[in-house]
């Protein structure tokens, strides 16, 4: 980036509202990003370090989208200590803690806040500020105070991931891979999760009846995953939630000790050795997040930068996952596969 395009990103960023002067590097003065993030990061670099709490509840907390997103942010060349300030705050999979994390980045005086991990991280942000532009990384941004895709009308923009659509679809596809199944359990963060009207309404078009379980945060993971096992369940629909993303490990570790058919929100899983995995990929939800914030930080205004969704979505299957639960996977649902492990 040339000096003279810098210090002209620079201004625009300085002159967000509620903005004040950021931290220095020699004379100019470095936008400060800050991250909400509804559980916990292993590998984004020294600003996490400084602020990642301590994780003791067993549950694995990888999050391959966030470190895929401080990827792409540097790929656009906002680099910590170098051209910005990360300042990251992890709820450890505690919801009850994101108002005061919110209210700390506030405090902090950050240029934009990046919200990730569905509505309670978007709206716990859009609760402490009304001014300081926010990115979010959620389901529905319409539903959680945008005025239209195409123009937010607000301080919030961001990304929007279709969660509803793509949880009641993946019922679909888990009744087509388990034609037998009729006790579905949804696996969801909350029960007030706003796609659960869509899968229960898919579940009764199949003569299908849902349960539905809820992990509020890393602790409750394993009582609701306990609770699962006394229902008699037939298959499991994993909801879209950064929760139940960040704890995968410990959950596909249970699908697969009890023998349930699980579909879960991002293809990748199917790599790890879920079962079926359907939604867009990780790295071009990354991609998309990533630019909004360059966006921002480059002068747009967040009510007139209309919300992005993805456009392509990837239906992974796990054969050797299938052969140890005793799934034989119809061949018309193989052949739709994008990607089929052996």
């Amino acid at each position: 980036m040339k000096r003279r395009e810098f210090i002209a990103l620079v201004g625009s960023a300085v002159a967000c509202p509620r903005a004040a002067p950021a931290q220095q590097s020699g004379s100019i003065t470095l936008p400060k990003i800050g991250f909400l993030l509804a559980g916990n990061l292993d590998h984004c670099g020294p600003a996490c370090a400084a602020w990642q709490p301590t994780n003791t509840s067993g549950v694995s907390v990888t999050n391959p989208l966030m470190a895929g997103i401080f990827a792409e942010l540097h790929r656009l060349d906002w680099v910590d200590g170098r051209n910005a300030i990360y300042e990251p705050r992890f709820s450890s999979g505690d919801p009850a803690r994101l108002p005061s994390l919110a209210s700390d980045l506030v405090d902090r005086k950050v240029h934009i806040i990046v919200a990730t991990g569905g509505w309670a991280t978007v709206r716990a942000a859009q609760r402490v500020t009304a001014n300081i532009p926010i990115v979010g990384l959620s389901d529905d941004l319409v539903g959680e105070g945008v005025a239209s895709l195409a123009r937010p009308g607000s301080n919030t923009t961001g990304v929007s991931i279709f969660a509803s659509e793509l949880n009641a679809k993946r019922l679909e596809l888990l009744a087509e891979m388990v034609p037998a199944a009729r006790r579905i359990a949804a696996l969801a963060q909350s029960k007030s999760d706003p796609s659960l009207a869509r899968v229960a309404a898919a579940a009764r078009e199949r003569n299908m009846e849902l349960v539905v379980f809820e992990a509020q945060g890393f602790d409750r993971l394993a009582d609701a995953l306990a609770a699962v096992a006394m229902a008699k369940i037939d298959a499991v629909n994993v909801l879209a939630s950064a929760i139940l993303h960040n704890g995968r490990r410990t959950v596909m570790d249970y699908m697969a000790a009890a023998r349930l058919p699980a579909i879960y929100q991002w293809p990748e899983y199917a790599a790890e050795g879920g079962l079926m995995g359907y939604g867009p990929a990780q790295a071009s939800i990354a991609r998309l997040v990533a630019e909004q914030v360059d966006r921002v930080l480059r002068g747009a205004h967040p009510a007139e930068l209309p919300v992005v969704q993805p456009t392509a979505f990837t239906l992974a299957i796990n054969q050797k996952t299938a052969k140890a639960l005793g799934v034989t996977v119809p061949a018309s649902l193989n052949a739709r596969a994008d990607e089929v492990i052996e």
